[in-house]
């Protein structure tokens, strides 16, 4: 008789052991999956997508709702079957036992199932106000922690606690909402599973002295009710964890619904080789009900250089934007080569086109995978070298401590504006685009810096098609054409001697008369 208790011991601890490593298993390879599916989804969102969400949010989804989905396909969705089966079980025994006290249990369960799915409503919703906070709280927290420096240098920490507190009472008063919801329901199912148990005791005992049934086959049933008690006190723990993993998987497919704006042509045209003349044909662009451009109407030839001016607002970044489809114009049409750019593969366009802005954006890698960002077939270390020396950023790079092995800290925290810019130039120059656009991308340079690169940005810009926007009126003035926009329209175009000549808003900011905000 020991020899089979332990092996029954012996047996179910193989069982426990291979059902949780499955279920663990399963849920990492889901969980796995739909964090990845969701990633590379939000990838191929477009940009109007990301101006409507902000990055906390994002992240939450890609975190927190996740790990729920994964809890509730694993240990969760464990547990649920584990009761369903065990109960289904006791009942069967219960019911050979005495079909008459088997009424009991059968009786108080539905009550319990009822509490459960009240508890279950509440919680959802509780869970999704929940979800939405998190969201909120990791965005200000994102926000404060991305923009650290010019918290301190307005000394705003005092108002950011205070926002950041906020929040995170708003997160607080969610949870305790959760809580009192539990509290209100898990102590009656506690309370109907203890009744349970006793009328089985009362009513059983009576059945005895009837003879109805022995003492054994009542102690027997009041084992099976003992054990079906967990099952049914797991309810609200069990609702809780459920309801969270529904709320958060209503989110994911909120964002797994969402279509991007801008997407590949059905038949796309792969021309054998871009020669880089791009044509503006009667522009029109709106965005968000509102008239960005109107009109736009020009044309690059191959390796010119236009210089683009306007006060902050006239529209030289929608200009940008629509160049690298970000966005799609809405009247009009932008050709590449004499091809409509919606015709073309997203890959092969955006590889032709390459930005230089003056917010440069740094990775947490080394220098050298920062400058190949652009060019991530380039192997051979020369190449990026040859990038750095044009560049005119070799001679810092090597100063630091390891070189161009140095990682970089977020967003290249602990590298001056300048010699971010200068990195910049680097990827750039690497990366050999056909049409190169300059977005304020010296603005951030002190003269010094600018009279180093200037060569540079001559090499670079030599035999390319390419955008000049910037403030500085030195950084514009030898391109072969200017273009003025004021509120989204050209008010003025030509040569720099041209501009002069005419006497009109270009001669005013180009004497002083007129400043660019």
């Amino acid at each position: 008789c020991s020899s089979d208790l332990l092996g029954i011991g012996f047996g179910r601890a193989i069982f426990q052991y291979v059902k949780e490593f499955i279920f663990d298993y399963s849920a990492s390879g889901i969980g796995s999956r739909l964090r990845k599916d969701l990633f590379d989804h939000i990838q191929t969102l477009s940009m109007g997508y990301f101006d409507s969400h902000n990055t906390g949010e994002l992240m939450a989804r890609v975190k927190d709702d996740v790990d729920r989905i994964w809890n509730a396909m694993g240990f969760v969705g464990m547990l649920i079957i584990e009761c369903t089966i065990h109960t289904v079980i006791i009942m069967t025994c219960m019911f050979r036992l005495s079909p008459a006290l088997t009424v009991i249990p059968l009786l108080v369960m539905p009550v319990i199932a009822w509490y459960g799915l009240k508890m279950e409503n509440g919680l959802g919703q509780v869970y999704d106000k929940i979800s939405e906070q998190t969201a909120e709280l990791n965005t200000v927290a994102q926000e404060n922690l991305a923009g650290v420096r010019t918290v301190k240098a307005f000394a705003r920490e005092d108002y950011e606690i205070d926002r950041f507190k906020r929040h995170n009472k708003r997160y607080y008063d969610l949870n305790m909402e959760q809580a009192k919801l539990i509290v209100k329901y898990q102590p009656n199912v506690s309370f109907l599973s203890k009744v349970m148990l006793m009328a089985i005791i009362v009513v059983g005992g009576i059945m005895v002295i009837q003879k109805r049934i022995t003492i054994g086959e009542l102690g027997a049933f009041s084992e099976y009710a003992n054990n079906i008690i967990w099952p049914m006190e797991m309810v609200g723990w069990l609702s809780n964890d459920f309801a969270a993993a529904m709320a958060s998987n209503k989110k994911i497919k909120r964002i797994m619904a969402q279509k991007p704006d801008i997407t590949e042509p059905d038949a796309p045209v792969v021309p054998e080789k871009i020669e880089g003349e791009l044509q503006f044909k009667h522009v029109d662009f709106d965005l968000y009900g509102s008239r960005i451009l109107t009109d736009i109407d020009f044309t690059l030839k191959k390796g010119k250089t236009l210089g683009i001016m306007g006060v902050t607002g006239s529209g030289k970044t929608s200009i940008v934007n629509l160049t690298q489809r970000f966005y799609d114009v809405t009247n009009g049409e932008i050709l590449l080569d004499g091809i409509d750019i919606r015709k073309l593969p997203l890959s092969l366009l955006r590889s032709q086109t390459t930005v230089v802005m003056q917010d440069v954006f740094l990775f947490s890698d080394t220098i050298t995978d920062n400058i190949k960002t652009g060019n991530r077939d380039a192997t051979e270390w020369e190449s990026v070298e040859e990038a750095s020396v044009c560049a005119e950023a070799h001679d810092f790079i090597m100063k630091l401590e390891h070189g161009y092995d140095t990682e970089i800290s977020e967003r290249g925290a602990r590298l001056s504006i300048g010699q971010r810019q200068l990195l910049a130039f680097a990827r750039t120059m690497l990366s050999k685009p056909g049409i190169l656009i300059l977005d304020e991308a010296t603005s951030s340079i002190d003269t010094h810096t600018e009279l180093l690169v200037q060569k540079g940005i001559e090499a670079l810009l030599e035999g390319r098609t390419s955008f000049v926007i910037a403030h500085r009126l030195s950084t514009v003035r030898d391109a072969d054409a200017i273009m003025v926009l004021e509120q989204g329209e050209i008010i003025e175009r030509g040569t720099h001697e041209d501009l002069l000549a005419m006497k009109g808003r270009y001669y005013e900011l180009y004497t002083g008369k007129r400043e660019l905000d």
